[in-house]
């Protein structure tokens, strides 16, 4: 994973301390209903396609960049089906991060897809009931994609439902 230029430049006045930083990811589906993944160039397994946002860029056009520089598909997001805090992430180097993620739904509109940056291994779409192994995240953040339901958040401790 690419770590973006104002983040070196955070991380040499901060060190290592925990950093909270807007993540999103984007739930790709093209016209058959199959599901845009890329095996990812840092562990090998096939993950849904995300990123960290830019300084200024609205969590959508976050979206639209990320799935095109990894896997040079365009795409137009729909709607937001998750928001989740996640629990902070160690690196071997010692940094913190922790990753407040919004997942889009987004539709492909062009495109072909194969690996376009250094991120991702290979890059394939996937009918939805023939999925590679994925994290608990990708199966998630895939599942609230295909229901037709308000977005997904966790409730807060002491609220009831």
């Amino acid at each position: 994973m690419t770590t973006p230029d104002y983040i070196r430049e955070i991380r040499a006045v901060a060190g290592h301390r925990l950093l909270l930083l807007p993540g999103v990811t984007a739930i790709v589906l093209d016209e058959r209903g199959r599901v845009l993944l890329g095996r990812r160039s840092d562990t090998g397994l096939w993950s849904v396609v995300g990123g960290i946002a830019e300084p200024g860029e609205q969590p959508a056009e976050t979206a639209v960049r990320e799935v095109y520089e990894e896997t040079a598909v365009r795409c137009v997001p729909e709607r937001v089906v998750l928001v989740q805090m996640l629990e902070p992430t160690v690196y071997p180097n010692g940094d913190v991060c922790q990753f407040q993620d919004i997942t889009f739904r987004c539709r492909a509109t062009g495109g072909e897809a194969r690996a376009n940056d250094s991120e991702s291994l290979e890059v394939a779409w996937f009918e939805v009931d023939a999925l590679p192994p994925l994290t608990e995240f990708s199966l998630l953040r895939i599942r609230q994609a295909l229901r037709d339901e308000p977005t997904w958040f966790a409730v807060p401790a002491g609220i009831a439902e």
